[in-house]
């Protein structure tokens, strides 16, 4: 339903503004009118969304003011006032945000259709959820589900930052310092070596090769780097498809599980909490993070919609899955099997991201013992040679 915006005057002739939800222009002005209220202008709000944020809002502070809703609504304060007080605790953005929305529900809109005019703040799963839960009737309940949910989206996030923390910064510390070496140290020791007569091992020669490239040609490096870098957001902005197709033949099984992970705790996390299953593989297909399964599930729901299984209609993923949602729709509770199969990606997918992570500590140590290994071997045996020549 459309939200309008209104300046006119009230019974005592004072100026007043607010906005208010309304089928049409002409409905508007009744409801208006009803409220003892003389409009002077009624527009229409812009219904593509308002973006307040210069870049992307917090995840976990509408966790945070989710989870606070939630609570002042079950402590039975009116939801208007809730918003007053949730607001009255932010700055900036979020306080803008906040009372917009007070205003909205003030003018007689839908929390939903409030939350609707900042999609860059609050998700379409999100504004669904509140939507089902306002026609249900569980509001409540479905804002501390929400929170619960943001806040595990979250941690999962933080696990996988976490875990690859410390092998990025091995990684560009041990490249750091076999540039520097190939650079700056090893000319100066190599040109011992180039002012003898002698012949030098083949070691050697390649390792002089190695750092007067690198010395000579940095430049070009860079250059390397940098148009990699341009490429791999080229493809991944036009053909994300082909990178994540390329993702999902992962052989370990981690990003798979992830996937799966993602999938399973969203589709279960929708569904129990009141929105049709066509609208929940919609919002599903999004989550997973990788546009092949994203096709696979929109053409899922195109089959369901015309009344076939969800178990049957999904394609490329595990059977195992398949046979626990085909058990599920079978007994009638899809939601809660799907939470608890959720569950237990989540476990793999901590002890595979944790065995992954373990082997690759020590392949990067064992990487950088080998290319120090090669530099002290092809420094020492001219070394060696020459003191057999004296």
């Amino acid at each position: 339903m459309p939200v309008f915006k209104y300046t006119g005057y009230d019974q005592q002739g004072l100026k007043t503004e607010g906005v208010i939800e309304a089928d049409g222009q002409r409905d508007a002005v009744l409801k208006i009118k009803t409220k003892g209220i003389f409009p002077k202008e009624i527009t229409e709000a812009v219904t593509g969304g308002k973006r307040i944020f210069s870049r992307k809002p917090s995840p976990l502070v509408l966790a945070g003011i989710t989870r606070r809703l939630s609570t002042l609504l079950s402590s039975g304060v009116p939801l208007i006032e809730a918003f007053s007080a949730l607001s009255s605790e932010q700055k900036g953005d979020w306080r803008n945000i906040l009372l917009d929305i007070k205003e909205a529900l003030a003018g007689g809109a839908s929390l939903a259709r409030a939350m609707q005019s900042h999609p860059s703040v609050f998700p379409d799963f999100y504004t669904g959820m509140i939507a089902a839960g306002e026609t249900s009737g569980k509001l409540t309940d479905v804002l501390l589900k929400l929170a619960d949910f943001l806040e595990r989206d979250i941690n999962l996030k933080n696990k996988i930052k976490t875990a690859l923390i410390y092998p990025a910064f091995m990684a560009c510390v041990s490249i750091a310092i076999v540039l520097f070496l190939f650079t700056f140290v090893i000319p100066k020791i190599t040109r011992i070596f180039e002012e003898s007569s002698a012949s030098l091992p083949l070691i050697t020669v390649i390792l002089i090769w190695i750092s007067a490239g690198l010395k000579k040609f940095w430049w070009l490096l860079l250059a390397l780097a940098a148009a990699a870098v341009v490429l791999f957001r080229r493809i991944r902005k036009t053909r994300k498809d082909l990178i994540d197709a390329v993702l999902l033949k992962d052989p370990t099984g981690v990003l798979m599980g992830l996937y799966m992970l993602r999938f399973t705790m969203t589709m279960g996390f929708l569904l129990s909490g009141g929105l049709p299953i066509l609208n929940a593989m919609q919002l599903t297909s999004k989550a997973t993070g990788n546009t092949v399964l994203e096709k696979k599930i929109l053409a899922a729901q195109e089959l369901v919609s015309q009344g076939a299984r969800l178990s049957a209609s999904l394609e490329g993923f595990p059977p195992t899955l398949l046979q626990i949602i085909a058990t599920g729709e079978q007994t009638g509770r899809l939601p809660e099997v799907l939470k608890r199969t959720a569950d237990s990606y989540e476990s793999e997918f901590d002890r595979k991201l944790q065995a992954g992570i373990s082997i690759l500590e020590p392949v990067l140590i064992l990487a950088m013992g080998l290319i120090v290994g090669f530099i002290v071997l092809a420094v020492l045996l001219p070394i060696f040679e020459l003191n057999q020549m004296m």
